[in-house]
């Protein structure tokens, strides 16, 4: 088991946090003494799960804050309500998604769900919070994609999937855009001189509801996936979420470091390969272009 290395003092916000690898990281943070931010679609279940986490570690410093990735002036809202109180952010866990609803559905701005929710709306909120992060003397911000980036390809023409809709090919390419932002925002980092560490994890076949909330989202899973579900190998949520927690933690994590699972779906953490259309820098720095057109957010140019 990864041991969490001490946190007190620190500020982490998780996004999808009342859940699955989400709620594990938080709580896992929450114990090793860093004060989190539950940061949930749905208030009730951030509190449910607070709770959850309170009676375990009577001691831990868990708040929820209230953020609809999937609508940017709910994004815009929960940053500046953290801008406003001043403190500095140590942590930003980029945890949050949805995974391959059967239909197309959109976000509050018009985007494909899994576009919107698992990369845009991840993208603006980290874009936003950057002034928090850089006020800590050593911030991290940590990305969840998924072995699915490995499928993934970024479609300029259509990155909404208004032509044809696939639902496994849309969650690859929000993986693979959660991928190439997290080694964007390195580069960006080491470029400026900032001492932000953008790292990104995967967590191999992990038993959570994302793989049963999405595809039963608007319909029932395919037979496929259905299929695949029950015969592919999987881990309990507390394994599945050590490669986040090591991106986030370890003082071995290095800038642009990817991690997953030792055997690809299930085990302990290992550096993972990144696909090489992540590697592509021409498109990723087109892509952080594009998100800042699509988003409205940008990173100040250099003075």
């Amino acid at each position: 088991m990864y041991q969490v290395p001490d946190q007190r003092g620190k500020l982490a916000v998780v996004t999808g946090a009342n859940s699955g690898t989400g709620k594990e990281a938080a709580k896992r943070l929450a114990a090793a003494g860093a004060e989190v931010v539950l940061a949930v679609r749905t208030p009730a279940k951030g509190e449910q799960a607070r709770a959850e986490i309170i009676a375990e570690h009577p001691s831990a410093r868990v708040r929820v804050g209230r953020v609809d990735l999937a609508d940017l002036a709910s994004v815009r809202d929960f940053a500046e309500g953290l801008l406003a109180d001043g403190r500095p952010l140590d942590l930003l866990v980029n945890n949050a998604g949805v995974m391959t609803p059967p239909r197309r559905f959109e976000t509050a701005d018009g985007f494909e769900l899994q576009m919107g929710s698992n990369y845009l709306g991840p993208f603006a909120l980290t874009v936003r919070l950057l002034p928090l992060l850089l006020a800590a003397p050593a911030p991290r911000v940590t990305t969840m994609s998924s072995g699915m980036a490995n499928r993934g390809r970024i479609n300029f023409d259509d990155l909404q999937w208004q032509r044809r809709y696939s639902p496994v090919g849309g969650y690859a390419q929000s993986k693979l855009a959660d991928l190439m932002m997290m080694l964007q925002l390195s580069e960006i980092a080491a470029a400026r001189g900032w001492p932000l560490l953008s790292t990104g994890a995967h967590p191999g076949n992990t038993r959570t509801n994302l793989a049963v909330a999405g595809p039963n989202l608007g319909g029932r899973a395919s037979l496929l996936l259905r299929a695949a579900a029950k015969v592919v190998p999987s881990q309990a949520v507390e394994q599945g979420t050590e490669p986040l927690l090591y991106a986030a933690t370890s003082p071995d994590a290095v800038p642009g470091g990817y991690y997953g699972p030792h055997w690809s779906m299930i085990g302990p953490t290992k550096v993972a390969r990144p696909p090489r259309a992540a590697l592509d820098k021409a498109a990723s720095t087109r892509l952080w272009t594009e998100s800042e057109r699509l988003t409205g957010v940008s990173i100040p140019a250099p003075a």
